[in-house]
């Protein structure tokens, strides 16, 4: 049996100010495996990044739990969240994150700093010079980010992301900021990743690129529905 590397049960998330709520997620079950590749699809405000907060342990649900690996991640404190990401969770940005005054190397490096357990700097180089090679970047180490493309720094993101050996990458629209070109190249690279086993979650609003994935969910107004369940109700529509 496949290892079960994250589930959510009945997670809900409210938004409350003195005037109203909103639901923006409404009992969300999910399931992702060690070696899944999950596109997550839909309208603007249906709740992606809501979701997305949630998985990668950014902000708590109202109700419901989240499990990360068998463990209960649902109502942790701050710190706790700040520790399971660090350990298990790596995150690639629309808009790269990088810090412009640091070097690739260091960019790469900053998760294994921040880990509660000290990595030696022997074993930092080691991680980091593994993973500027994954993603073909070895020459451009000691390189600022604001020298290279934009298709080069989504690749120092993605080699960041892999730094710590996380048990989950969460893709936040990858290819946003990057031609079809770059775009192509960045997903046929998170598609090899996948191929080797690394597990991914990916909001994309691109089609093409959501057919990457062997899942896709799609969300509507908070809710999980399959592609059946669409057809169905834009024939209603009709």
């Amino acid at each position: 049996m496949q290892n079960l590397t994250l589930q959510m049960k009945g997670i809900t998330k409210v938004y409350a100010t003195d005037e109203m709520y909103t639901h923006a997620l409404r009992g969300i079950d999910l399931d992702i495996y060690k070696g899944d590749f999950v596109s997550i699809c839909g309208p603007s405000g249906c709740g992606k990044s809501t979701l997305l907060s949630l998985l990668g342990l950014l902000d708590m649900p109202t109700s419901g739990q989240y499990f990360i690996e068998g463990k209960d991640v649902s109502r942790l404190t701050l710190s706790e969240a700040a520790s399971i990401r660090n350990e298990k969770i790596g995150f690639i940005f629309q808009s790269f994150n990088l810090i412009d005054e640091l070097s690739v190397f260091e960019n790469i490096a900053l998760p294994l700093r921040y880990r509660q357990q000290k990595v030696s700097e022997i074993e930092i180089k080691k991680r980091v010079t593994e993973c500027l090679q994954i993603v073909d970047m070895a020459h451009r180490a000691q390189h600022k980010p604001n020298q290279l493309s934009g298709g080069q720094q989504q690749r120092i993101a993605i080699a960041r992301a892999l730094v710590g050996n996380p048990a989950l990458l969460l893709v936040d629209e990858p290819t946003g900021n990057l031609d079809s070109r770059n775009g192509d190249a960045v997903m046929e690279m998170l598609q090899h990743l996948n191929a080797q086993g690394t597990t991914l979650c990916m909001v994309t609003h691109d089609p093409r690129y959501a057919d990457m994935a062997t899942r896709k969910l799609h969300l509507l107004d908070g809710q999980i529905i399959d592609a059946q369940h669409i057809s169905e109700m834009v024939s209603e529509q009709i």
